[in-house]
């Protein structure tokens, strides 16, 4: 059996004609028979459209229709004719049809119905093969694809940082252990805790949070890098925006400041989301029709005022707004729902950490376009953001979008050895410990810049998913780590 001689069928649909033999593969969404001809409705995961056969029973051997149910997969070989129905200009006049793999139609659980997303995530082994999974994961492919090339088209080296590391960069101390100490009886050393010097690295070690600590040394050798890898965090959240496993996508820049960080990340985001909407538009139009019907089901005040594609374009059609963390605070603390105690979380003193609904008010009622808030209190931030000369606030953007609330999240770097070891004494983060951080001011030292985007975040913004466990294929959460 010769499976590279199968077309694709998103091939098919725009190649196809009249009286060519064909050869498909791929599973069964549908089946439909009267006593004259069955259709069946196939799909091979190129494309959102499935391809209808139309099977003889004359034809085709009684005892083989009746074992193709839903989600059987089948190859099937026929002969391209004019399609007798709507929505397909040609349809399959199979004259071969070989099981390959059968499905049980009283045990498959993904059948031809609406099924809710918790549903789904139980399932998540077979949700890609419904529509909406299937969409989406194609659409993370391209987003993915689309970040290597824009980076790479921008002379960017793209590097590889450790999965296993021995820092904590965010400092929250919300990290997975790697160990091989035996659990049950870990080495002791004499003041009873854990002898991690007889570990197989030789010391405490965990999963990566962040590769963008790496990142800067290459950027500081290289000039401009990127990373593009799973991160992980664990945090005790059951949110609809974390994830303990992620990706994140973290550039690093010598010889870029604040602005030209910021600039970067503007057109970065607007190159991603405008491969989408050129690469990925039955995908998008699916998942707007799908958002649109999910929106009706919300209650007035609570409904988008953009439709999913209205919400990529409105990204992609206007400038960022540009504003300090104290003028938007000012402007939160103005707003009528402010006033009138309709924020969950009420405007207070400066230095708090803005909520999303803070974020998605300066996007979607005041500002009307995407916002870039620059020069956050020092302490709400971390230890290797630039300070600034007024003693109180770093070089660190957020970039919020309309929905989502903060999507990108960056600084330019502290270059300055001095100001770099009084932030971290202030911190207690150890200088023996991070020696080898230390040593890029040391040496050869200049001004960097660099951001951080989750992809997941990216996703669920580009897909329209109310869920974060959505936007990958095998979520991991508290309590969650079945497939």
């Amino acid at each position: 059996m010769a499976f590279n001689k199968r077309t694709k069928i998103n091939v098919l649909l725009k190649t196809a004609s009249i009286d060519d033999r064909v050869t498909l593969m791929g599973w069964v969404r549908t089946k439909r028979s009267n006593k004259n001809v069955t259709f069946i409705a196939l799909n091979d995961g190129s494309c959102i459209q499935n391809f209808q056969v139309v099977a003889d029973p004359e034809v085709i051997p009684e005892d083989i229709l009746k074992r193709v149910n839903t989600g059987a997969c089948l190859k099937i070989n026929g002969v391209l004719v004019a399609s007798q129905g709507t929505g397909q200009s040609v349809e399959l006049a199979a004259d071969e049809v070989i099981l390959l793999g059968e499905s049980d139609p009283e045990k498959y659980p993904i059948q031809p119905k609406k099924h809710t997303m918790e549903f789904l995530r139980e399932n998540a082994h077979l949700r890609v093969r419904t529509n909406t999974f299937a969409a989406i994961f194609r659409i993370r492919h391209n987003l993915a694809f689309a970040v290597h090339e824009y980076f790479h088209n921008k002379g960017f080296f793209y590097i590889h940082s450790p999965i296993i590391t021995a820092s904590d960069a965010e400092g929250a101390g919300e990290t997975f252990r790697v160990t091989t100490l035996n659990p049950k009886n870990p080495p002791l050393a004499s003041e009873g805790v854990v002898d991690f010097s007889q570990d197989f690295f030789g010391r405490e070690t965990n999963l990566t949070v962040s590769g963008q600590l790496e990142g800067e040394l290459a950027a500081l050798a290289l000039s401009e890098i990127y990373t593009f890898g799973p991160t992980f965090r664990a945090e005790n959240s059951n949110t609809t925006r974390h994830l303990a496993e992620f990706w994140m996508i973290e550039p690093e820049m010598a010889f870029y400041d604040a602005e030209d960080n910021q600039n970067l990340a503007e057109e970065f985001l607007k190159y991603v989301i405008s491969f989408a909407l050129t690469s990925c538009g039955d995908d998008l139009a699916f998942l707007n029709q799908r958002a649109d019907e999910e929106e009706k089901l919300k209650k007035a005040d609570q409904r988008s005022p953009m439709s999913l594609i209205e919400r990529l374009k409105f990204v992609v059609e206007n400038e960022f707004t540009r504003i300090t963390y104290t003028d938007a605070l000012e402007i939160l603390r103005q707003s009528s729902p402010n006033k009138k105690k309709k924020f969950t979380y009420p405007i207070e003193d400066w230095g708090m950490d803005l909520q999303s609904e803070h974020e998605r008010y300066l996007v979607e009622k005041h500002f009307n376009k995407p916002v870039i808030i620059t020069d956050y209190p020092k302490a709400i931030k971390s230890f290797y953001m630039r300070q600034n000369d007024d003693g109180k606030t770093v070089a660190a953007m957020d970039i919020l979008f309309p929905g989502i609330g903060e999507i990108v999240g960056g600084s330019q770097r502290e270059e300055r050895l001095g100001k770099l070891e009084e932030r971290m004494d202030e911190l207690a983060i150890s200088r023996e410990e991070m020696w080898w951080y230390l040593d890029t001011r040391r040496f050869g030292t200049t001004p960097h810049a660099g951001f951080g985007l989750g992809f997941e975040r990216l996703v669920q913004f580009v897909t329209g998913m109310g869920n974060i466990r959505d936007v990958i294929p095998f979520p991991r959460t508290p309590g969650n780590a079945e497939f």
